[in-house]
């Protein structure tokens, strides 16, 4: 197998059979994130890919699922999507979804037939990694969209019947305004439909600008106990069916949930965690996260 940088993949495709279609970020400025500093962007040539393919064919003929490797593959054109998606099934007729990471940036570069073609060849499952819906947040984030621009692009994927899940991020709009970014988030994700939605909580690393911003004062990190109220916050705020996932490793206190059904259970849950935990434990929680490798 092709694997030339650092292969990620979201927990929630533990299962998926793993092929590299790129590597690298296309944009790679976001604010937090150090994950594709050193590693330029890269299209896996058409022989690699094939390669791989007639591999995975060879152990698992049967796969249903494939996960595309790299930052962001949908960042490709529809013709080059349209090509990998049909090699993919040519090589395992059996799958039924093609899933990989997204941004809002390459959503708005397809027209909403070339998203309906693309679900017909088996495009499905796209992680979108928006971290938030609340403007300010996005600018600190450095993100490169705004709320709006998620609400037109997501709108595509629902009329193309693309099925997509949300990444936010706890913790990232700084010191006292986790309030605000919840509610403004819930907002906007409840006017749309991710399947679920997968909550992170900001982990300083080295080579960011937030960290920078961080040792200057220019940038003030929540607490523990903010981001928990934080999550309470967007729990309470979404009005719409959903699985919510808040069980990665940079989470202090991992709940999952089916919103709204579980919506106070999952409120008292972590309710509890706030009225039993110390501050101090939970930061000395966050200082010996090295990575946030699942």
């Amino acid at each position: 197998m092709h694997f030339t940088g650092r292969t990620w993949r979201p927990p929630y495709e533990a299962y998926s059979v793993i092929i590299q279609a790129t590597s690298g970020c296309t944009y790679n400025k976001c604010s937090f994130c150090n994950l594709y500093k050193e590693e330029c962007f890269r299209l896996s040539p058409i022989e690699e890919f094939e390669a791989d393919l007639a591999e995975i064919q060879s152990y698992q003929p049967y796969a249903r699922r494939v996960f595309w490797t790299g930052a962001n593959p949908f960042a490709l054109s529809y013709e080059q999507l349209k090509l990998r998606a049909l090699l993919t099934r040519e090589y395992l007729p059996k799958c039924q979804n093609i899933a990989m990471f997204a941004s809002i940036r390459d959503i708005k570069t397809k027209e909403i037939w070339q998203l309906k073609k693309l679900r017909a060849m088996g495009i499905n499952g796209l992680s979108i990694g928006v971290e938030s819906g609340d403007d300010e947040t996005l600018l600190l984030a450095n993100k490169g969209y705004t709320a709006n621009d998620i609400w037109q692009q997501c709108r595509k994927l629902d009329e193309a019947d693309i099925e997509y899940y949300f990444v936010y991020m706890t913790g990232l709009a700084g010191k006292d305004s986790g309030t605000r970014n919840a509610q403004n988030s819930a907002r906007l994700f409840s006017q749309l439909n991710p399947y679920f939605i997968s909550v992170d909580s900001l982990t300083l690393f080295p080579n960011t600008a937030l960290d920078e911003m961080a040792q200057q004062g220019t940038f003030i990190p929540a607490t523990e106990k903010e981001r928990i109220r934080e999550l309470q916050t967007l729990i309470a705020h979404l009005n719409i069916c959903t699985h919510l996932l808040a069980n990665t490793v940079s989470n202090f206190a991992p709940v999952t949930a089916y919103l709204p059904y579980k919506r106070h259970k999952v409120i008292d849950e972590l309710q509890n965690i706030l009225d039993t935990v110390e501050e101090a434990d939970m930061q000395k929680y966050r200082k010996n996260l090295k990575s946030l490798g699942y």
